[in-house]
């Protein structure tokens, strides 16, 4: 056996070995999980939000479901902390030493932007969105009956893509931190990145305009502030890379010296 199908071996070991320990930790949050999914379930059924909306259970099997739907969406925040740090510790050993430093402090940070992402969608996007779909259900003289199932459903599908958006800042931080990404591309790219921006928008917010702007105009700045927050990454990723070569060039003249 070659060194290299030494290598595949050892990564796919490696990849095994993370998983696991992913897996061990998922199942763990998905016991704790029981105990917080009632009082999540209450919360969410009596907030102010939903003050104004009647929930039913359309099938035998609605209640349950709501159950381990919501058992399901808090493990998987318990345990994104762990799954990010066994990403980077698959990746780091590619990495420079201050890059490995440097990436690995981001993942608290994208732990509170998902939750941020989530608590700003929640509190600013859907209750306007319930709103609007009551008042339109009033001008069609649409008896609206909302099923709880579907309820959680919806707020899931519109809660947690904002959570994922939110990690905008952290990812391309960490692309400029690896020299994959700079602020200048960013700055050339904004037109398009500003369309696209803008097309999320349209497929996760009613067909108004000021629903619309509500959501686009968070996300023009988010990108503005990613652009900010790439300059502080590239200034540091440049000086890593002038380090490093310095010390590289310090190796080969006391190699050559030997």
């Amino acid at each position: 056996m070659n060194e290299k199908d030494l290598t595949l071996i050892e990564h796919i070991d490696e990849i095994r070995k993370r998983l696991m320990i992913t897996v061990v930790f998922f199942v763990i949050a998905v016991l704790g999980s029981f105990f917080l999914a009632k009082p999540l379930i209450h919360f969410l059924q009596y907030s102010e939000e939903a003050k104004s909306l009647t929930l039913n259970a359309f099938t035998i099997t609605d209640p349950i479901m709501i159950y381990l739907k919501v058992i399901m969406f808090i493990a998987m925040v318990i345990t994104s902390p762990v799954i990010l740090y066994q990403l980077w510790s698959f990746v780091s050993p590619g990495l420079h030493e201050t890059e490995r430093k440097a990436t690995l402090s981001y993942i608290p940070f994208t732990f509170f932007l998902f939750v941020g992402g989530i608590l700003f969608s929640y509190k600013v996007l859907f209750p306007y969105v319930i709103n609007f779909m009551i008042l339109l259900s009033t001008d069609l003289d649409i008896n609206q009956v909302i099923g709880i199932n579907e309820y959680f459903t919806f707020l899931f599908q519109i809660t947690v893509p904002f959570g994922i958006i939110f990690q905008l800042p952290i990812v391309l931080l960490f692309l400029t931190r690896l020299g994959m990404v700079t602020p200048m591309m960013m700055v050339k790219v904004r037109k398009y990145a500003y369309f696209v921006l803008f097309v999320i928008a349209a497929f996760i917010t009613p067909p108004d305009i000021f629903s619309h702007l509500l959501v686009t105009l968070p996300l023009f700045i988010l990108y503005e502030i990613s652009v900010m927050v790439s300059r502080i990454g590239y200034k540091k990723y440049l000086k890593s890379e002038q380090r490093r070569q310095r010390e590289e060039q310090q190796a080969l003249i006391d190699n050559m010296k030997k």
